[in-house]
């Protein structure tokens, strides 16, 4: 059998790749011969090689385009995030002394955190005695959840006025739904909604996976109507 000068050298098959191989058009009759009852050899061309090497990049290109919303990230000064009762992130006031609701614009919003859950230097402080009560908590509804409620010391962080009535912070709510602040995020989760009161002195906040776990109809109507747990 001669040489086509555009055969690259054999590569040794077992039958059902081979058989495979011809099945899916990769091989053709001609491309592979018999050289044992329970083995082939066949000889790719190098055109062929390199629709399949443009298949692979395809398939590569197609996965990372449809990525999980989960590998998008906010900045770090933009983002909340819930480890554990004492490692923590929540959005507060940028400026200190400044009510909730008159913080609620483009730059006048800043993530807050504790000693152990602080992970930038963008990021602020907030003391250990930022909550007199607090409780931890995951679950799962729609989607998993996990959440902090409690009560907080009031003249603890600056950032608060203690007679302020509160408002809300969330992911999902805002101009087009894109939060408040903008472009916030939790970190491992896809929602979140977080609540201060200063003047009854309560704070709450939950990350969800599911945005019906994390309810931004009642913000008004406190943190015990919208996210249920120990006060």
């Amino acid at each position: 059998m001669g040489t086509l000068p555009w055969v690259t050298r054999p590569v040794p098959l077992s039958p059902i790749d081979a058989f495979r191989g011809y099945k899916i058009g990769l091989l053709s009759p001609r491309s592979y011969q018999v050289s044992h009852p329970f083995s082939f050899t066949f000889f790719t061309t190098h055109s062929r090689l390199a629709m399949l090497f443009s298949t692979i990049l395809l398939t590569l290109s197609v996965t990372l385009a449809f990525a999980s919303p989960l590998d998008s990230r906010a900045a770090p000064d933009n983002t909340v995030r819930i480890n554990s009762a004492s490692s923590y992130c929540m959005i507060m006031p940028r400026k200190a002394h400044t009510n909730i609701g008159d913080s609620e614009s483009t730059g006048q919003m800043q993530s807050y955190c504790s000693a152990s859950g602080k992970t930038d230097p963008s990021q602020g402080n907030l003391p250990n005695d930022f909550w007199t009560k607090v409780t931890y908590k995951k679950g799962r509804n729609n989607g998993d959840w996990v959440q902090l409620t409690g009560r907080i010391r009031k003249g603890s962080t600056s950032q608060l006025n203690d007679n302020d009535g509160g408002g809300q912070y969330d992911s999902s709510g805002g101009a087009g739904g894109a939060g408040n602040p903008r472009g916030s995020k939790c970190a491992g989760y896809n929602h979140y909604v977080e609540i201060v009161e200063p003047n009854v002195s309560r704070a709450c906040i939950r990350c969800c996976q599911d945005t019906r776990d994390c309810r931004l109809d009642r913000d008004t109507a406190g943190c015990p109507a919208v996210i249920p747990g120990e006060y």
